[in-house]
């Protein structure tokens, strides 16, 4: 776990003792993956929100990752659920993922957050993964296509969620049974693996008359 060089905050010109207890660090597995899930959230978002106002300025073009009649990101752009909000659906990541990379940063430089700060974040990553999961249904069985970009924010969203949890589980920040916890800490790679395990089976069989073409 990191520590902080600091246990005091100064308030209004007056230091103020904060118990260590009050502030929660990371491991260095976790700290690491919310760099580099945030980061690369964050590039996903980055392309997508870039070929959208080329899009936008000429309805001819054609992005990098359509590659065929199923991975096609301009179906996907094209659609109304990327809209979801009123507005390019990467806009949400292009906000969000930065933070989770300075929540990181944060770490590695030695802060301690508080069990509030590590609520937000499951808060955060519980919206992302749900809407993640409704784009997911809607790609599949709406819109009937696949972006290869929305699939990497798909699979960092998951990570997230899942291992942010897993940290609020093991540093009781988020209250479970003794027995629960201990099956979550030994067996936290399961819930992934089945994760994607599901998603990449709900692919194939979605699409197999044309994935079997291509065997």
């Amino acid at each position: 776990m990191v520590t902080s060089a600091v246990d005091t905050a100064r308030t209004d010109g007056e230091d103020l003792e904060q118990p260590a207890q009050d502030r929660i660090g990371a491991g260095r597995a976790y700290t690491w993956l919310l760099v580099v899930c945030g980061a690369l959230g964050l590039l996903a978002s980055w392309v997508i929100t870039i070929d959208k106002f080329k899009l936008l300025e000429d309805p001819n073009f054609v992005p990098g990752c359509s590659l065929n009649p199923i991975i096609s990101c301009g179906n996907i752009m094209k659609s109304e659920q990327a809209h979801a909000f009123g507005f390019p659906n990467p806009m949400i990541g292009m906000v969000a993922y930065p933070v989770v990379i300075a929540i990181g940063m944060g770490i590695f430089a030695g802060a301690r957050y508080r069990s509030w700060y590590w609520l937000g974040l499951q808060a955060g990553t519980l919206f992302g993964v749900g809407f993640v999961t409704w784009l997911q249904y809607q790609s599949l069985y709406n819109i009937g296509s696949l972006c290869l970009w929305c699939s990497l924010a798909w699979v960092v969203t998951i990570a997230l969620f899942w291992y942010t949890l897993v940290h609020n589980v093991k540093h009781r920040i988020i209250p479970a049974p003794a027995a629960l916890r201990n099956v979550v800490l030994e067996f936290h790679w399961v819930v992934p693996v089945l994760w994607y395990g599901v998603l990449v089976l709900l692919i194939l069989t979605r699409w197999w008359s044309y994935w079997s073409t291509l065997i």
